[in-house]
């Protein structure tokens, strides 16, 4: 992370986005679908583009429009972040199943460049990073995780970062 007074790296790397993400299945085609139509989400006016099969990976995309821009006609930080809550918990949750209760714990959202069109947010969590979870945390015992997410423009450049850190604890 760098020295900014969030933790967040001001000057993330440019990060393209994936050209040819894992694929869906049915069953995150439907979750998607649900995601995008709970009023909570809706409202944030982002939408979930892609949920892979096993869940380890999900693109969301945030457009400039009447419904996320602010008053000086960028995306509105709200929506930014509204956008990004709930998908690191929703991962760790299907991913993890029914033994495990996780919970948001805490956020540091830097703004770097101001959006002047759509962002996009992809969320990545490796078989390592699970399995390392599963066999540390014993009946009972629990860890927090933190995730760092970068929402980009299409060429990459980075807008705005978000660091997260999640609780997470083996049910008994």
């Amino acid at each position: 992370m760098s020295d900014s007074p969030t933790g967040v790296d001001r000057d993330p790397e440019p990060r393209p986005l994936r050209e040819d993400p894992p694929a869906e299945s049915r069953r995150t085609r439907l979750w998607r679908l649900g995601f995008n139509l709970l009023p909570a989400y809706r409202g944030t006016g982002a939408r979930v583009e892609h949920i892979a099969g096993d869940w380890r990976y999900v693109r969301v995309r945030v457009p400039l429009n009447w419904r996320t821009r602010n008053g000086v006609g960028t995306i509105f930080g709200g929506s930014i972040y509204g956008a990004i809550d709930p998908v690191y918990m929703t991962m760790l949750q299907r991913i993890l199943g029914d033994g495990f209760t996780i919970w948001d714990k805490s956020a540091a959202l830097e703004f770097i460049e101001p959006g002047r069109e759509a962002l996009y947010a992809e969320f990545d969590l490796p078989n390592a990073e699970t399995e390392a979870i599963r066999e540390t945390l014993g009946p009972g015992e629990s860890t927090d995780r933190e995730y760092l997410v970068s929402l980009v423009d299409d060429e990459g450049e980075v807008h705005a970062a978000c660091e997260k850190t999640l609780y997470v604890r083996r049910d008994e």
